[in-house]
């Protein structure tokens, strides 16, 4: 049979390994072999000569609707579509045009079938053109004729008109080199580098969501998307749903409250909201709560506050489980129509890519009725017995799952159900039933056996109900860390890390307690852009986002670390100094902290040896202090018993009067005591996941070094009303949050990223 039909596909001008290349795709042969047929028995003849042959593979490569294949084929074997132009425009008149019956005038007309343009009215149309001569707008001018003709026309016209090519013209001029792009640069963005950090400038998230940008169908035209199944009643449907929202874009974001989300989930919300916004529609957060095993309160009230955090307000917040009964209704119906079977395979049974078909897929539809009845009122036992639909997935699984027994009470309609929706079932469902215009979903999907285009739209065609569009996108991953809520649990159970909200982790809980501003987070999904390929992504480039923000929004103060003591054997007095909240503009505000005769230093500030390069405080070597006014210089060091350095007798000198110094330092007088948490990868390697990286998974990729809590570090009490989560650059430590944990006798300090990146550093 394969023989045969290469024999029939070059017959039409194919050549053999095309004609290979075609039978692979199954589709596209068998629509091909009916074509075929078609135009043999219009011509009355086996004979398809080559130029009608490559018209008519041309259209059924690219036709998405089989219906309208006859009546296309007709027109090519009656020459009426004798050009590729032509065939471009019949598909895009017959995709536009779903509904019956047809308008064959108008068709016609669109396809500038009996347009007959002669090689004189070239010559004429061209000739008028003159000097302004463009081969773009003569084209355009002439839609339906021979391109080659006229291309030819405008070449005779331009020797006429600037004679022969000269050598200089004929001599090859040499390329401008292109400036190479960073690695990690998208299309959507553009580098440059200032004081050593790469500063990027993106496309807004607004600019990259807006419909056009995207080439989104318009609300209402979902017919128009390539795949999309027209049925007799899809433009009645899409009427009613036009009434219902007044053309208005509609998108949900569906989040499965068994877990916290986490950094990919960030660009999943900005992607639904952030489209909805950019194209004045609104957006639900809707609860995938169709598990009631897995689902807790403390997870619905985490989603719903990341994406709050986030700075989106759901138009209204909905669950899976407002829709159980016309979900289940719907079940039935699906039942009626011999669109699905109760089955009774294990679900062991079930698992792998070679599953035998079930020998209850051809029951009687009452007897599936009368089961899927008895397993609502609990009369089998769980994994007993399912619902499963008659359709064949595009990884080439067999009949998905739509409803399972757990005898689980559901947290919102506790024992009410005993059967329970498969997201198989219920995710297109739901979006037609809220009259979802854009279904918006991570490209994982299709990797997995859950929803993949085709089988979305069976379902709702399947049912008869509005058929939204399902649009897929790429997921965002990052390097250096785990986002699988079963990983991050047992990271939890072993001790690892606190919870969810571990500021070593990439959740929105622990990068919110970590200290990250949301609009980082959103600045950083904008940067990284909407494409379909899954997008793998260091965790400094978030942490770039991070400091931009930050460098702008928080005030500064000063902490020690690690604190050595100084005394300022000379100071004449105590006093105050201001110290303004944004040196590089002071008009933001100041704040006042006290300078006494005792300070405190960084212990790494000083250096008992002199050490080449080193510009702090040494014995021979004085030191500015930041915003005192005063240079230092060590006059005695006092030991402990070990021999460690634990004061310093120093004599001041204003600034004024002293030479510039090599250095300022920062320091602290009168301090508070604090808590500060530094933080670095919690994994050694970029992939913790890949067995190839990391054979022993994991769990013993640890970095046993990624946290370290100094208990008495000091900081200026400029910040000492400070609320969780505020946020302040520490002088030359870094950027640092409060922490939850914080009490009103001690603060505690999250460090969020250090003032310039660190390769070793979170």
């Amino acid at each position: 049979i394969m023989a045969d039909l290469v024999i029939l596909f070059t017959s039409i001008g194919l050549s053999e390994q095309k004609a290979k290349e075609t039978l692979k795709n199954e589709v596209l042969s068998s629509a091909l072999k009916d074509a075929i047929a078609q135009a043999q028995g219009l011509l009355g003849s086996t004979d398809i000569d080559k130029a009608t042959g490559t018209l008519l593979y041309s259209m059924v490569s690219r036709l998405r609707e089989p219906r309208r294949l006859a009546f296309l084929t007709q027109h090519i074997v009656q020459r009426k579509i004798t050009t590729e132009l032509q065939v471009s425009a019949a598909l895009d008149y017959v995709k536009s045009h779903p509904q019956d019956p047809l308008d064959e005038k108008a068709f016609e007309s669109a396809c500038g079938v009996g347009v007959v343009i002669t090689p004189e009215e070239i010559e004429d149309t061209v000739r008028k053109w003159g000097t302004q001569l463009n081969m773009g707008e003569v084209r355009a001018a002439m839609k339906w004729a021979d391109g080659k003709i006229v291309k030819n026309e405008v070449d005779m016209q331009v020797l006429h008109l600037l004679g022969p090519k000269t050598e200089a013209d004929l001599e090859k001029k040499p390329k401008a080199a292109k400036a190479k792009a960073p690695e990690n640069e998208t299309k959507e963005e553009k580098s440059s580098t200032v004081n050593g950090e790469v500063k990027t400038e993106a496309k807004s998230l607004m600019e990259q969501l807006r419909g056009e940008a995207l080439k989104f169908h318009k609300p209402g035209e979902n017919y128009k998307t390539e795949g999309y199944v027209v049925t007799p009643n899809t433009m009645n449907l899409l009427k009613q749903h036009l009434e219902i929202t007044g053309g208005q874009v509609r998108t949900r974001f569906p989040p499965e409250p068994n877990g916290i989300l986490h950094i990919g989930h960030a660009k999943a919300i900005n992607f639904n909201f952030g489209f909805a916004k950019a194209n004045n529609g609104i957006c639900f957060l809707r609860y995938d709560d169709t598990n009631p095993e897995k689902e807790e309160e403390k997870y619905f009230t985490a989603i719903r506050e990341m994406v709050e955090w986030l700075g989106y307000k759901p138009y209204v917040i909905t669950h899976a489980s407002d829709y159980f009964q016309p979900l289940y209704d719907l079940a039935v119906e699906l039942i009626r129509r011999g669109h699905a079977y109760v089955c009774h395979q294990r679900g062991e049974e079930l698992k792998g890519h070679n599953v035998p078909s079930s020998p209850w897929r051809d029951r009687p539809v009452a007897e599936s009725l009368v089961l899927f009845e008895r397993m609502r009122k609990g009369m089998f036992t769980e994994g007993e017995a399912t619902l499963r639909m008659k359709m064949v997935m595009e990884d080439g699984k067999m009949d998905p799952v739509a409803y399972r027994i757990k005898y689980t009470a559901h947290h919102r309609s506790g024992d009410t159900w005993c059967i329970y929706p498969t997201y198989d079932y219920t995710h297109c469902l739901c979006d037609s039933i809220e009259h979802i215009t854009h279904s918006l979903c991570t490209k994982e999907f299709q990797a997995r056996q859950y929803l993949v285009r085709s089988s979305y739209f069976w379902l709702c065609n399947a049912l008869d109900v509005y058929c939204p569009v399902q649009w897929e996108y790429g997921r965002l991953n990052l390097t250096y860390t785990v986002v699988s809520k079963r990983k991050i649990i047992k990271l939890v159970e072993t001790g690892v890390v606190r919870d969810w909200d571990d500021p070593r982790l990439f959740t929105l809980t622990a990068l919110r307690r970590r200290g990250f501003p949301p609009e980082a987070i959103n600045n950083f999904c904008a940067r990284v852009g909407v494409t379909v390929s899954q997008t793998t992504t260091e965790p400094h480039l978030l942490e770039a986002c991070v400091r931009e923000v930050l460098n702008d929004t928080a005030p500064r103060a000063m902490a020690v670390l690690e604190p050595l003591r100084v005394t300022i054997t000379n100071l004449p007095s105590n006093s105050d100094v201001r110290v303004p909240d944004f040196p590089a503009d002071e008009s933001r505000g100041s704040h006042v902290v006290p300078f006494s005769k005792t300070i405190f230093i960084e212990e790494n500030d000083f250096r008992e040896v002199m050490e080449k390069g080193f510009k702090r405080l040494t014995p021979e070597q004085p030191v500015g202090l930041r915003h005192a006014g005063y240079v230092i210089s060590v006059q005695r060091v006092i030991k402990d018993a070990s021999g460690k350095v634990v004061e310093l007798e120093v004599t001041c000198t204003s600034s004024d009067s002293a030479e510039k110094p090599k250095a300022f330092i920062h320091w602290v007088s009168q301090p508070l005591q604090c808590e500060v948490r530094l933080y670095e990868r919690l994994f050694l390697h970029k992939n913790p996941e890949d067995a190839t990286e990391v054979p022993g998974g994991f769990l013993s990729d640890i970095n046993l070094h990624s946290l370290k809590v100094i208990e008495s570090a000091l900081v200026d009490r400029s910040v000492s009303t400070a609320k969780v989560f505020d946020k302040f650059q520490f002088e030359r430590e870094g950027y640092f949050s409060v922490d939850p944990d914080s009490t009103t006798e001690k603060l505690v300090f999250n460090r969020t990223v250090m003032l310039k990146e660190d390769p070793g550093k979170i």
